[in-house]
Protein backbone atom coordinates (compact mmCIF):
# COMPACT_ATOMS: atom_id res chain seq x y z
CA UNK A 1 0.00 0.00 0.00
CA UNK A 2 0.92 3.81 -0.04
CA UNK A 3 2.98 5.62 2.52
CA UNK A 4 1.35 8.22 4.53
CA UNK A 5 3.78 10.51 6.36
CA UNK A 6 2.54 11.97 9.29
CA UNK A 7 4.75 15.02 10.91
CA UNK A 8 3.89 15.31 14.36
CA UNK A 9 3.13 12.43 16.78
CA UNK A 10 0.89 14.30 19.24
CA UNK A 11 -2.85 13.23 20.42
CA UNK A 12 -4.10 13.97 16.56
CA UNK A 13 -1.59 12.34 14.74
CA UNK A 14 -1.44 9.15 16.45
CA UNK A 15 -5.41 9.46 16.00
CA UNK A 16 -4.67 9.21 12.33
CA UNK A 17 -1.75 7.25 12.19
CA UNK A 18 -4.10 4.73 13.69
CA UNK A 19 -6.65 5.59 11.14
CA UNK A 20 -4.03 4.76 8.47
CA UNK A 21 -2.82 1.56 9.27
CA UNK A 22 -5.76 0.33 9.87
CA UNK A 23 -6.62 0.89 6.37
CA UNK A 24 -3.42 -0.58 5.32
CA UNK A 25 -0.92 2.26 4.29
CA UNK A 26 2.61 2.65 5.50
CA UNK A 27 3.10 5.22 8.35
CA UNK A 28 6.37 6.96 7.82
CA UNK A 29 6.47 9.56 11.20
CA UNK A 30 8.32 12.70 10.97
CA UNK A 31 9.37 14.24 14.55
CA UNK A 32 10.39 17.24 15.99
CA UNK A 33 14.28 16.25 15.65
CA UNK A 34 13.97 14.82 11.97
CA UNK A 35 15.50 16.14 8.62
CA UNK A 36 12.72 16.61 6.65
CA UNK A 37 14.24 16.33 3.45
CA UNK A 38 16.63 13.38 4.71
CA UNK A 39 12.94 11.53 5.22
CA UNK A 40 11.97 13.04 2.21
CA UNK A 41 14.81 11.39 -0.20
CA UNK A 42 13.98 8.27 1.20
CA UNK A 43 10.25 8.53 0.76
CA UNK A 44 10.13 10.72 -2.14
CA UNK A 45 6.42 10.26 -3.36
CA UNK A 46 3.68 9.33 -0.20
CA UNK A 47 -0.14 9.36 -1.11
CA UNK A 48 -0.13 11.72 2.27
CA UNK A 49 1.76 14.28 3.89
CA UNK A 50 0.07 14.62 7.20
CA UNK A 51 0.86 18.22 8.90
CA UNK A 52 -0.17 17.36 12.45
CA UNK A 53 2.08 20.53 14.39
CA UNK A 54 0.65 22.50 16.97
CA UNK A 55 -0.86 25.74 15.50
CA UNK A 56 2.26 27.40 17.28
CA UNK A 57 4.62 25.24 14.38
CA UNK A 58 2.53 25.02 11.78
CA UNK A 59 3.86 28.16 10.13
CA UNK A 60 7.17 27.14 10.48
CA UNK A 61 6.43 23.88 9.04
CA UNK A 62 5.11 25.23 5.60
CA UNK A 63 7.45 26.88 5.22
CA UNK A 64 10.00 24.14 5.53
CA UNK A 65 8.29 21.56 3.13
CA UNK A 66 10.33 19.72 0.65
CA UNK A 67 9.24 20.38 -2.95
CA UNK A 68 8.46 16.74 -3.79
CA UNK A 69 6.27 16.42 -0.42
CA UNK A 70 4.27 19.90 -1.40
CA UNK A 71 1.60 18.82 -3.62
CA UNK A 72 0.61 16.00 -0.90
CA UNK A 73 0.21 18.42 2.03
CA UNK A 74 -2.72 17.47 4.39
CA UNK A 75 -3.92 20.20 7.35
CA UNK A 76 -5.89 19.45 10.68
CA UNK A 77 -4.70 22.53 12.41
CA UNK A 78 -7.10 24.37 14.38
CA UNK A 79 -7.86 28.43 13.63
CA UNK A 80 -6.86 27.69 10.38
CA UNK A 81 -7.87 29.83 7.34
CA UNK A 82 -7.19 29.97 3.68
CA UNK A 83 -4.44 32.92 3.97
CA UNK A 84 -2.50 30.23 6.30
CA UNK A 85 -1.55 27.84 3.30
CA UNK A 86 -1.98 30.50 0.80
CA UNK A 87 1.01 32.55 1.63
CA UNK A 88 3.17 29.99 1.30
CA UNK A 89 2.03 29.15 -2.15
CA UNK A 90 0.18 25.98 -1.83
CA UNK A 91 -2.76 26.23 -4.57
CA UNK A 92 -5.08 23.08 -2.99
CA UNK A 93 -3.82 21.29 -0.22
CA UNK A 94 -5.97 18.98 1.66
CA UNK A 95 -7.06 20.42 4.86
CA UNK A 96 -9.79 18.71 7.53
CA UNK A 97 -11.60 20.62 10.04
CA UNK A 98 -11.43 18.00 13.07
CA UNK A 99 -14.53 17.92 14.92
CA UNK A 100 -13.02 15.17 17.52
CA UNK A 101 -11.01 15.85 20.31
CA UNK A 102 -8.18 13.53 21.70
CA UNK A 103 -6.88 13.49 25.08
CA UNK A 104 -4.13 12.21 26.78
CA UNK A 105 -5.77 8.54 28.72
CA UNK A 106 -9.04 8.73 26.49
CA UNK A 107 -9.89 7.19 23.50
CA UNK A 108 -11.02 9.63 20.56
CA UNK A 109 -14.37 11.44 20.87
CA UNK A 110 -16.35 12.73 17.51
CA UNK A 111 -18.85 15.64 18.19
CA UNK A 112 -19.90 15.64 14.63
CA UNK A 113 -18.60 14.75 11.20
CA UNK A 114 -15.07 16.02 10.33
CA UNK A 115 -15.60 17.89 6.99
CA UNK A 116 -12.83 17.00 4.44
CA UNK A 117 -11.67 19.01 1.21
CA UNK A 118 -8.36 18.45 -1.23
CA UNK A 119 -7.57 15.62 -3.19
CA UNK A 120 -6.54 13.55 -0.10
CA UNK A 121 -9.78 14.00 1.23
CA UNK A 122 -11.20 10.51 0.18
CA UNK A 123 -7.90 9.13 2.12
CA UNK A 124 -8.45 11.31 5.50
CA UNK A 125 -12.26 10.21 5.77
CA UNK A 126 -11.28 6.06 5.07
CA UNK A 127 -8.77 6.39 7.68
CA UNK A 128 -10.90 8.15 10.45
CA UNK A 129 -14.16 5.89 9.04
CA UNK A 130 -12.02 2.71 10.18
CA UNK A 131 -11.41 3.62 13.55
CA UNK A 132 -15.07 4.70 14.10
CA UNK A 133 -15.04 8.61 13.47
CA UNK A 134 -17.31 10.35 11.20
CA UNK A 135 -15.84 12.02 8.07
CA UNK A 136 -18.06 13.87 5.01
CA UNK A 137 -16.29 14.96 2.17
CA UNK A 138 -16.75 18.45 1.09
CA UNK A 139 -15.55 21.08 -2.37
CA UNK A 140 -12.92 22.63 -1.53
CA UNK A 141 -12.82 26.86 -1.96
CA UNK A 142 -16.00 28.36 -0.19
CA UNK A 143 -18.05 25.41 1.15
CA UNK A 144 -14.01 24.73 2.74
CA UNK A 145 -13.51 28.34 3.82
CA UNK A 146 -17.27 28.16 5.69
CA UNK A 147 -16.18 25.37 7.79
CA UNK A 148 -13.07 26.35 8.78
CA UNK A 149 -14.92 29.87 9.56
CA UNK A 150 -17.06 27.70 11.52
CA UNK A 151 -14.87 25.51 13.82
CA UNK A 152 -13.19 28.88 14.81
CA UNK A 153 -16.55 30.60 15.30
CA UNK A 154 -16.89 27.47 18.19
CA UNK A 155 -13.11 27.20 19.14
CA UNK A 156 -12.91 31.17 19.84
CA UNK A 157 -16.19 32.02 21.46
CA UNK A 158 -16.07 28.87 23.67
CA UNK A 159 -12.90 29.59 24.78
CA UNK A 160 -12.75 33.21 25.26
CA UNK A 161 -16.40 33.55 26.54
CA UNK A 162 -14.99 30.50 29.10
CA UNK A 163 -12.58 32.91 30.31
CA UNK A 164 -15.07 34.78 32.30
CA UNK A 165 -17.91 32.40 32.67
CA UNK A 166 -16.08 29.13 32.82
CA UNK A 167 -18.38 25.94 33.00
CA UNK A 168 -19.77 24.25 29.49
CA UNK A 169 -20.92 24.93 26.53
CA UNK A 170 -24.52 24.51 27.48
CA UNK A 171 -24.61 25.97 30.35
CA UNK A 172 -22.97 29.10 28.27
CA UNK A 173 -25.82 29.14 26.05
CA UNK A 174 -28.87 28.71 28.63
CA UNK A 175 -27.50 31.34 30.53
CA UNK A 176 -25.11 33.58 29.51
CA UNK A 177 -26.83 33.46 25.65
CA UNK A 178 -26.50 37.36 25.54
CA UNK A 179 -22.72 37.88 25.98
CA UNK A 180 -21.99 34.55 24.21
CA UNK A 181 -23.84 36.01 20.95
CA UNK A 182 -21.81 39.07 21.77
CA UNK A 183 -18.29 37.31 22.02
CA UNK A 184 -19.12 35.21 18.60
CA UNK A 185 -20.22 38.31 16.88
CA UNK A 186 -16.74 40.33 17.55
CA UNK A 187 -15.19 36.78 16.91
CA UNK A 188 -16.90 36.34 13.18
CA UNK A 189 -16.03 40.22 13.03
CA UNK A 190 -12.37 39.55 12.82
CA UNK A 191 -12.96 36.17 10.79
CA UNK A 192 -14.72 38.38 8.25
CA UNK A 193 -11.70 40.78 8.29
CA UNK A 194 -9.38 37.27 8.02
CA UNK A 195 -10.97 35.94 5.17
CA UNK A 196 -11.91 39.29 3.11
CA UNK A 197 -15.49 37.98 3.01
CA UNK A 198 -18.99 38.84 5.07
CA UNK A 199 -19.55 35.42 6.41
CA UNK A 200 -22.95 34.11 6.92
CA UNK A 201 -23.41 35.03 10.62
CA UNK A 202 -27.34 32.94 11.46
CA UNK A 203 -25.38 30.18 9.44
CA UNK A 204 -22.19 30.01 11.69
CA UNK A 205 -24.33 30.50 14.72
CA UNK A 206 -26.31 27.37 14.01
CA UNK A 207 -23.19 25.52 13.14
CA UNK A 208 -21.82 26.45 16.45
CA UNK A 209 -25.03 25.47 18.03
CA UNK A 210 -25.42 22.25 16.50
CA UNK A 211 -21.84 21.58 17.95
CA UNK A 212 -23.13 22.38 21.25
CA UNK A 213 -25.77 20.16 21.11
CA UNK A 214 -23.74 17.30 20.05
CA UNK A 215 -21.15 17.35 23.29
CA UNK A 216 -23.31 19.86 25.96
CA UNK A 217 -20.93 18.79 28.79
CA UNK A 218 -17.77 20.26 26.54
CA UNK A 219 -16.03 22.79 28.85
CA UNK A 220 -16.23 26.49 27.34
CA UNK A 221 -12.13 27.06 27.67
CA UNK A 222 -8.64 25.68 28.72
CA UNK A 223 -5.45 26.14 29.04
CA UNK A 224 -4.89 27.65 25.57
CA UNK A 225 -7.61 30.09 26.15
CA UNK A 226 -5.69 33.33 27.39
CA UNK A 227 -3.21 32.66 23.75
CA UNK A 228 -6.25 32.30 21.68
CA UNK A 229 -7.48 35.73 23.31
CA UNK A 230 -4.12 37.21 22.83
CA UNK A 231 -3.96 35.87 18.95
CA UNK A 232 -7.73 37.57 18.16
CA UNK A 233 -6.83 40.76 19.58
CA UNK A 234 -3.72 40.94 17.06
CA UNK A 235 -5.51 40.32 14.41
CA UNK A 236 -8.00 43.15 15.57
CA UNK A 237 -5.54 45.61 16.19
CA UNK A 238 -4.33 44.98 12.60
CA UNK A 239 -7.73 45.36 10.94
CA UNK A 240 -8.26 48.59 12.99
CA UNK A 241 -11.99 46.35 15.16
CA UNK A 242 -12.92 47.88 18.09
CA UNK A 243 -14.36 44.27 19.80
CA UNK A 244 -15.12 45.85 23.12
CA UNK A 245 -16.11 42.53 24.77
CA UNK A 246 -13.24 40.98 23.33
CA UNK A 247 -10.60 43.41 24.64
CA UNK A 248 -12.77 43.42 28.19
CA UNK A 249 -11.98 40.09 28.53
CA UNK A 250 -8.15 40.78 28.77
CA UNK A 251 -8.43 43.55 31.25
Amino acid sequence: MSEIIIIGLGQLGRVFAGGFLRTGHTVVPVTRGDDMFTVAHAHPDPALVLIAVAETDLHRVLAAIPGAWRPKIALIQNELLPRDWAQYHYADPTVISVWFEKKKGTDAKALIASPAAGPGARLLCEALASIDLPCREIASGDALCFELVRKNVYILTTNLAGLKTGGTVSALWSQHETFARQVADEVIDIQDALTGMKNDREKLLAGMLEAFDADPAHGCTGRSAPARLARALQHADAFGLAVPTLRALAV
